[in-house]
């Protein structure tokens, strides 16, 4: 994949953490493509559907599965803002997902690189080919407003290597 494809990817994934943000969700987004038609865009909704699975990734896969038809998302890559968590590894090495992009690591969930490599684990059936760091500044800063207002300090901003606040 070209990685201008993978950042024009991430800024629809971007936009969508923005969605969520705006209704009060922790603005994580992801979009799933082949080639370069997206099959699905979603944000977290766990608030809002009162679901603990409502990440953007298990989200978007679900509408991704449909539009193919199928649950194996063979050819497909996800485009996610910030490093999944477990549940979200899980689900992406059970699609069949070729490819991982995600923006912004995640220290205190984060499963593909950070707290465990679940993605590229040579154990499991499927292993994902992952490349991350794709504009992981914008990834940073949107979590970094959001949490900055949620707390009351709804001053910008500027996005730290160490990932979201």
């Amino acid at each position: 994949m070209s990685e201008a494809l993978d950042e024009s990817m991430m800024r629809l994934a971007l936009a969508q953490a923005k969605l969520a943000a705006e209704v009060g969700e922790v603005p994580v987004g992801a979009v799933v493509y082949r080639s370069d038609e997206v099959l699905a865009k979603a944000h977290n909704l766990r608030e809002i559907q009162a679901d603990p699975t409502a990440h953007a990734e298990m989200l978007a896969l679900r509408l991704a599965a449909k539009a193919v038809g199928t649950w194996r998302l063979d050819g497909c890559t996800i485009a996610v803002t910030l490093e999944p968590c477990p549940m979200c590894a899980g689900a992406l090495i059970n699609s069949r997902i070729e490819r991982l992009v995600y923006g912004a690591p995640d220290p205190k969930m984060g499963c593909v690189d950070t707290l465990y490599e679940l993605c590229t684990d040579t154990r499991f059936n499927h292993r994902l080919e992952v490349c991350s760091g794709v504009l992981a500044d914008e990834c940073v800063a949107v979590l970094q407003d959001f949490f900055q207002a949620r707390r009351g300090n709804d001053k910008p901003s500027k996005p730290t290597p160490n990932g979201p606040a």
